[in-house]
């Protein structure tokens, strides 16, 4: 009897071991995908054209009854890229920091009709909606919170109290709380079309040269 026993006895080790053995290869095997789906992903990152000044490949867009000519690597969304009329262009451009760092900024150009300015706006909304508190960080800049009240909390203003045509862009937190907050800016361009421009808060610290830097690329394709 004890001798028929041992086999059974000596065979839980075993199944252990195939078990054990078995939970490797599937964490080895899902380590493998993994590490796949990453190398992928920086590939294609690789691959994605950084948009330059001195990129080719045009093509021809009107709007507002203005013809633009827009290099491809330009385009946030690849369903744009077409030549024709249109009423909404949306691109990506990459501005530079004083100290050389890449300060990337979505553009949406639109007809005049459809958009008011942010200048504007302070005037006409933002300054009604503002604390008593004042925001430092930017030189140069007033940065101003909106009244949670009214719809407008987690969003702030920041603006050249100085200048008569003042840089304004309202801010609000990013969904992602490690991220910085996220900033939108209207202007009119002087071939009457509206620019809108969105791009994260750290942008701010170089906005005595956003416009001289975004006029090369407005005038570049025309929209200037």
């Amino acid at each position: 009897m004890s001798l028929q026993s041992n086999p059974a006895t000596g065979g839980q080790p075993h199944h252990g071991l195939v078990y054990n053995m078995a939970g490797i290869a599937v964490l080895v095997l899902l380590v493998a995908v993994g590490a796949a789906y990453l190398i992928d992903d920086m590939s294609r990152m690789a691959r994605d054209p950084v948009p330059s000044l001195a990129d080719g490949a045009p093509i021809s867009q009107t709007i507002s009854g203005r013809e633009l000519s827009i290099p491809t690597a330009w385009f946030r969304f690849g369903e744009q890229i077409r030549s024709g009329f249109t009423n909404q262009i949306d691109l990506h451009v990459v501005l530079t920091a004083t100290d050389g760092a890449a300060l990337p900024v979505d553009v949406t150009l639109l007809p005049r009709s459809r958009a008011r300015t942010s200048a504007s706006l302070l005037d006409g909304v933002y300054v009604h909606q503002f604390t008593d508190d004042t925001l430092n960080g930017v030189t140069g800049l007033v940065g101003k919170p909106m009244q949670s009240a009214n719809g407008y909390a987690g969003e702030s203003v920041w603006y050249d109290a100085i200048s008569a045509n003042p840089f304004v862009a309202k801010c609000l937190e990013a969904v992602d709380s490690e991220r910085p907050q996220q900033c939108v800016r209207t202007v009119y361009l002087p071939s009457g079309i509206a620019a809108v421009y969105a791009f994260d808060a750290t942008v701010l610290q170089s906005w005595r040269q956003f416009d001289t830097q975004m006029e090369q690329w407005l005038t570049r394709m025309g929209a200037y």
